[in-house]
């Protein structure tokens, strides 16, 4: 975007377009969080089926 349209935003809307885009900043932020927790759980989910069907007897083995 043009910088006279950066100018025209702020000079006639200031304070209102200056929330808007804080408030976007910041729900951007909270996504990136939550995204970051899931991913971490899913790594964490992973880990434990790979942990748990190790320790599973296998159907049809002998020991």
């Amino acid at each position: 975007m043009p910088d006279s349209v950066w100018v025209t935003l702020v000079s006639e809307n200031g304070p209102w377009v200056m929330l808007v885009f804080y408030l976007l900043y910041r729900d951007l932020q909270k996504d990136q969080v939550t995204r970051d927790v899931l991913n971490k759980n899913t790594e964490v989910l992973i880990e434990m089926t790979t942990m748990i069907r190790e320790r599973l007897p296998r159907s049809g083995v002998s020991q």
